[in-house]
């Protein structure tokens, strides 16, 4: 079966924080693959996903990393397909801005859409965003997700103005 998303990390020790774009993903059923590769120590392997990411069924990726956070600008310089990037605050971060920088500041022509620090969950939903334009199941699915996100608002607010 063919990956639909692409989620890959600089290490697997950002898994804790790339699997929250995993759950949301099997939440819509949306087939994935997912990769730990370092753009720095494993630079070779990277670009080999990045240019077979296509023939592998990809239509978006989500790339997670830390501190100098290279591996979403990488993957993109390689692959028309959109990139989403998650900055990771790591043990070896400057509280995360290095990582929301590097890949915030892309140049021109090489785009990287960037989510909050940690944000994997955004970017797993961003991505099924960018999968509805042209697939009106996961646009129902989108829409009952965000329904219910605003229902379970209004309910809170009900209980609160209860007290």
């Amino acid at each position: 079966m063919e990956a639909r998303v692409s989620v890959i990390m600089g290490s697997v020790s950002d898994y804790p924080i790339m699997e929250e774009a995993i759950k949301f993903l099997e939440e819509m059923d949306i087939q994935y693959e997912c990769n730990a590769l370092s753009a720095h120590r494993t630079p070779e392997l990277v670009m080999d996903y990045a240019t077979q990411a296509k023939h592998r069924g990809v239509k978006v990726i989500i790339a997670g990393a830390g501190g100098a956070a290279h591996l979403p600008g990488i993957i993109a310089a390689y692959t028309s397909i959109p990139v989403i990037g998650v900055p990771i605050k790591s043990s070896n971060s400057i509280d995360g801005w290095d990582s929301v920088l590097s890949i915030l500041q892309m140049p021109s022509g090489i785009p990287v859409a960037t989510v909050a620090l940690n944000g994997a969950r955004n970017a797993a939903i961003l991505a099924t965003q960018i999968m509805a334009t042209d697939n009106e199941t996961l646009y129902e699915k989108l829409t009952a997700f965000k329904n219910a996100m605003k229902h379970k608002v209004i309910e809170a607010n009900n209980k609160l103005q209860a007290k």
